[in-house]
Parts: C-alpha cells; sequence; structure tokens
C-alpha cells in the first residue's frame, strides 16, 4: 500500500517537513516525487489509527492524502462526473434562483439535499417550482456571467481523453447547461433534467424523468453497456449525497471538496487539489 500527498504547491520544496514527519508516521520504504506537487510513499504500514492522525495533520496543511494500492489509468475506460460544484463551481440552480432574488431558499433546499438530509427529487421539485414565471433568458444569464470550470477540470479532461477514455457527465442540474458543457469540453455522453419553458418562461416544472441518485447510476451502467465495460472500469467523480450510488458501483470513486458523508465512502477525497489531482494517484498519467 502507498499514501499519495498532494497539495496546490510544491509539496517537497515548501513542506518537506510535513512529508518526513508522515514517512516516519507511515514507516514508509521510499518517498517518490512524482511532480513539483505530489508524492507516494511506498510500501507504508498503516493502521486505522496512524491513517486518522495522517489524514488530520495532512488536513491542517491543507494536502490530499490518498491511501490505497497502485492503480493504472489504463485500468479505466470512462469518467463519469456530476456537474454542479463538481465539474463546475457552481449550482446551477441556486444561481438561477438568485435572478429571482431567491437564491437563500433554493440554496438552504440544495445543502440539505446534498448533505442526504431530504430526498433529491423533492428538493428538485420544490427547487424549480419556485422559478415559476422566470425568464427563460435568465440560463444563458448564468451560464455567460457566472459558470466557471473546477480548478483542474480541463487539464484532467485532456489528459483522460489523450489517454483514450470517455466522458459522461451525468447531473441532477440542467441539460440548459450541460449541453453547452458537452460541445465546450468535447464530452461523449451527457444525461440530466429537462426544464419545462413555454412562452420563454420557466414552468416551475420539469419534464421527464428526474435525474436522481438511481437514475445516475443507472446511466453510468447504461453507458458502460454501450461501450461493453464493467463499472470497475469507471472513474466516477462527485460531491453530493445523490452521487454515492453511482460512486458505489465504480471502479475509483473521487469525492471533489464533497459534503463529510460523501468523502467517507469515496476511494479519493480532493479537498485542495484540483479534479487533475486524481491523475496523480494513477501512474501511468502524465505528470
Amino acid at each position: 500500500m502507498n499514501l499519495i500527498i498532494q497539495g496546490l504547491n510544491a509539496v517537497l520544496a515548501q513542506q518537506a517537513a510535513t512529508i518526513q514527519s508522515i514517512a516516519q508516521m507511515s514507516g514508509a520504504e521510499k518517498i517518490v516525487p512524482i511532480n513539483a506537487k505530489a508524492v507516494r510513499l511506498e510500501n507504508v504500514q498503516c493502521d486505522t489509527k496512524i491513517l486518522q492522525a495522517i489524514q488530520e495533520l495532512c488536513l491542517v496543511e491543507q494536502l490530499d492524502v490518498y491511501h490505497g494500492q497502485t492503480r493504472q489509468l489504463s485500468d479505466f475506460k470512462l469518467v463519469a462526473m456530476d456537474m454542479d460544484s463538481t465539474l463546475i463551481t457552481i449550482e446551477c440552480i441556486d444561481e438561477i434562483a438568485d435572478m429571482q432574488g431567491l437564491k437563500p431558499q433554493v440554496a438552504e433546499i440544495t445543502e440539505a439535499a446534498m448533505r442526504g438530509e431530504i430526498e433529491f427529487q423533492e428538493s428538485l421539485i420544490r427547487r424549480v417550482g419556485l422559478l415559476k414565471g422566470l425568464e427563460a433568458s435568465a440560463l444563458q444569464k448564468v451560464y455567460d456571467q457566472r459558470l466557471h470550470l473546477s480548478l483542474g477540470a480541463e487539464n484532467m479532461l485532456k489528459q483522460v481523453q489523450a489517454a483514450g477514455l470517455k466522458t459522461l457527465l451525468v447531473s441532477g442540474g440542467f441539460t440548459f447547461f450541460t449541453d453547452r458543457m458537452k460541445s465546450r469540453l468535447n464530452l461523449d455522453y451527457t444525461h440530466a433534467n429537462v426544464l419545462e419553458i413555454v412562452d420563454d418562461k420557466l414552468t416551475g416544472k420539469v419534464i421527464g424523468t428526474i435525474v436522481d441518485a438511481d437514475e445516475k447510476k443507472r446511466t453510468v451502467e447504461k453507458v458502460c453497456a454501450e461501450l461493453g465495460i464493467n463499472p470497475q472500469q469507471t472513474i466516477v467523480m462527485g460531491d453530493g449525497a445523490n452521487d454515492l450510488k453511482m460512486m458505489g458501483i465504480a471502479g475509483l470513486s473521487v469525492a471533489f471538496r464533497a459534503k463529510p458523508v460523501v468523502r467517507a465512502q469515496a476511494n479519493v477525497a480532493l479537498n485542495f487539489v484540483g479534479l487533475d489531482g486524481v491523475l496523480n494517484i494513477l501512474t501511468g498519467s502524465p505528470s
């Protein structure tokens, strides 16, 4: 088993003492630089207590730590991603609501759903209902003015696509945004909710099947079947409770800036580095 330690800055140059301390705590045989911002501690001996102490130290030092066996990028054929607060930095529905002066009310429901406190379908119906009467042009304003890719997203996608992996964006958000992400980032598959629009205004309703946790899982399974691969050949990235079911069938699950319930169940938690931090865990990835 190895430890992968990575941060936003040059870890060996700026946090050498911390890395040495973790190496001693874990009984690592060797410290191997992956790149300026990541190192691999090889053949560590970590029981639960030691690992918890290392994780707590890394949290204080704003470092991300992964404990596990060496994985190869070539082991995977598909990367499946949540959109809001994963591939992009915002929750689109919260920003749409802000156009109505309703962001606090909608954001409160969003947060409760992401923590798993209320069912996603119920939360989406309640939130979309609050948008009734909003001009559809507000969606484009959100895209143009507020939507930003998460740190490391473009580099991660560039590297996995170059390696031949397919990409899937599966979102509890809306097709207005996933369609634009598909074109902008050359994604292979997308699936999201369809907002009903009549006379250029939102009706407060969603058309068709709501993309909740079960639908996300079904979508990953469907794409895997189309590609003729096993879900274990999939990397799944998410941040909220409604991502857990699709993360649960993945070969590698990645919690990005995630809620505690998600971090606890994921194989990898990226709290500080960008989405491309996953590449440092996979040998055969570009450094």
